[in-house]
């Protein structure tokens, strides 16, 4: 195990009404707050209302920044930090899923930045300080509510690229299950997808003697298995929503992956699909993730042998153990097309003429291996994409 030092500042305060409380939380970090926000449905639930009569209730004055789009976009960040300055801004408070709450990061770090928030994103400068960020979470996916990164597209070149910085963590987040029953079946199973590809990003390691936080990611992979059809069933079904609210913020907090270092290639490839097809970042990763693992698998046969037997229930093969490996992938394929998510790129509509340019774009020309299982160059990110067909 790995040495760490963890430390996560964001206050979750979890449960039925718990939005209500945002004038409270908010009113700690000064006067002004920015409401950042995406579509209608806010405004369509009357959250949007709720929310701002709690911050006026608590004295706050509202500046409002909507339009933040799936895949957010930097020109709507840069349009915010040009906001938040003129109007002399003291907290930003998104409302809203993982889309929203990157936005709202990227604004708070640009605010104090003399340079363009874009060179965080491009490894050019690290973030030291940031405005306080507050969150009411309306979709459990990104777990970007507790966890310290930020995912942004640039539209010049249509690059998406996350960055992670201490100063991102939220300062609270508000979690009502109940937020959550309007979402439509095909956005849960985008969220549920998202919530295990950042658990098994950080399952999928060569680090040795981290027993405990794989028997608390596999755990946790079961859990959200067995809630999420639960979920998409019975929309209202408190229980289910909450323990599938819970999975998605604790699968991004960093906790399950202490002592230990993920892969997170995963996340690179897909990246490049959603940045120019504008695919919904869980169903880019229920059609990339199992396809890395047909390639990778050979690395560390023992480890996957384990997740198909502990996640899965696969009866071990002692005598052909990429038999049991097989089988374990294609009953995390067989979920994810239960739950009405694509494997395929086909099944999302997606053709295959750009593979190439994407795997260019995810290496930098083959400059940049992806990866920590194992390190993937441009010819080896092509042979994922292929597999994704």
């Amino acid at each position: 195990m790995r040495n760490f030092t963890y430390f996560n500042i964001t206050k979750i305060v979890f449960g039925r009404g718990v939005e209500e409380q945002a004038g409270k939380e908010a009113a700690k970090f000064g006067r002004k707050v920015l409401l950042h926000y995406g579509g209608g449905h806010i405004v369509r639930s009357g959250l949007k209302a709720r929310v701002e009569a709690s911050l006026r209730e608590a004295g706050l004055e509202i500046v409002e920044l909507g339009g933040v789009q799936p895949n957010p976009r930097l020109s709507l960040v840069r349009e915010g930090i040009d906001l938040v300055r003129r109007e002399q801004v003291d907290l930003i408070l998104a409302v809203g899923g993982g889309s929203v709450i990157d936005s709202a990061k990227a604004i708070a770090m640009g605010v104090p930045y003399e340079g363009d928030v874009w060179d965080f994103y491009a490894g050019k400068a690290e973030a030291e300080e940031s405005l306080p960020v507050g969150v009411v979470l309306t979709i459990p996916a990104a777990g970007s509510e507790s966890s310290p990164s930020s995912v942004i597209t640039n539209e010049d070149g249509w690059l998406k690229r996350g960055y992670t910085g201490a100063v991102l963590r939220p300062r609270f987040a508000l979690l009502n299950p109940e937020l959550t029953y309007s979402l439509p079946p095909y956005q849960t199973a985008c969220g549920v997808a998202d919530m295990m590809a950042h658990i098994m990003e950080r399952y999928f390691t060569n680090e040795p003697e981290v027993s405990f936080s794989d028997h608390l990611c596999e755990a946790s992979l079961r859990a959200i298995i067995q809630e999420a059809p639960r979920a998409i069933a019975e929309p209202e079904n408190y229980g289910a929503r909450a323990n599938i609210m819970w999975a998605g913020t604790f699968a991004h907090n960093d906790l399950l992956g202490n002592g230990r270092l993920g892969d997170w290639a995963s996340h690179d490839i897909e990246h490049e699909l959603s940045a120019i097809y504008d695919i919904a970042h869980g169903a880019g990763l229920a059609i990339v993730f199992p396809a890395w693992m047909k390639y990778v698998y050979k690395h560390n046969p023992e480890r996957f042998v384990q997740f198909a037997v502990r996640v899965f229930a696969v009866e071990q093969d002692f005598f052909n153990p990429e038999r049991t490996i097989l089988e374990g992938i294609r009953r995390l394929e067989e979920f994810f097309s239960r739950i009405g998510l694509p494997t395929r790129l086909e099944h999302a509509g997606i053709p295959d003429d750009r593979l190439e340019e994407m795997a260019a774009k995810a290496t930098a020309n083959d400059t940049h291996k992806l990866g920590n299982f194992l390190p993937l160059g441009q010819e080896d990110v092509l042979a994922i994409y292929k597999l994704c067909r």
